[in-house]
């Protein structure tokens, strides 16, 4: 089973990202991408709610090219704006979405961070080599955020790389149109990556004791 249709307090983590973005303010529609043996079932939570069911891919990033593929069939490339948000981020809060729409009033590219807690290291072959300093290291979340040219450009540039396997859409960006500067959004604690099974008790519990999230 995909992740995004584990449960969290009574709803698949899905049907709560659905739900904060097609209440947003700023956002004109959701699409929703999701392997095609889950579609109906994808139907069935989210309903009207969204405007497409989309065909994953092999790799994340074919899934984000088949939406994007979807959206400049039926949208201008240099004004339409793009968030691109995992599903398995069921507590993104209105606060996110809402800076995430602002900053692509300003920019063609941003990525929602948080401050990282801990220290990094970089370790090479069981050994640490470096410590950054860990005033200039962040944690991505999701939305990122981008100009539908601009992502459409960066993966197509991606997709005739063999040598290139990008783990997300601002570091396809950063690759290969490092002209094009990656504004940073703050994202918020509660907004944590479901990965692990003890991250749904954690999230719960977030859900449950929260007021206002940022």
């Amino acid at each position: 089973m995909p992740k995004q249709l584990l449960t969290l307090a009574g709803k698949t983590l899905v049907e709560h990202c659905v739900a904060a973005f097609s209440q947003a303010p700023g956002i004109d529609e959701v699409l929703l991408v999701m392997p095609p043996a889950y579609h109906d079932e994808a139907a069935k939570l989210v309903g009207d709610q969204v405007s497409a069911i989309i065909s994953g891919g092999v790799t994340r990033s074919d899934s984000v090219r088949n939406a994007l593929a979807h959206l400049s069939a039926r949208y201008p490339a240099e004004s339409t704006g793009v968030l691109l948000h995992d599903a398995a981020r069921p507590l993104v809060t209105q606060r996110v979405i809402a800076d995430c729409v602002a900053a692509l009033a300003q920019h063609d590219a941003a990525g929602t961070a948080v401050p990282t807690a801990d220290t990094i290291v970089v370790a090479d072959d069981g050994v640490m080599s470096h410590i950054p300093p860990r005033e200039k290291l962040l944690r991505c979340q999701t939305p990122q955020c981008f100009r539908l040219a601009v992502i459409n450009r960066a993966h197509e540039l991606a997709a005739a790389d063999p040598d290139f396997v990008p783990t997300d859409d601002c570091g396809v960006v950063l690759r290969y149109l490092p002209a094009v500067p990656v504004h940073l959004v703050q994202g918020s604690e509660h907004n944590i990556k479901v990965t692990y099974p003890g991250d749904l008790a954690i999230a719960e519990t977030l859900l449950r004791t929260a007021t206002d999230p940022r």
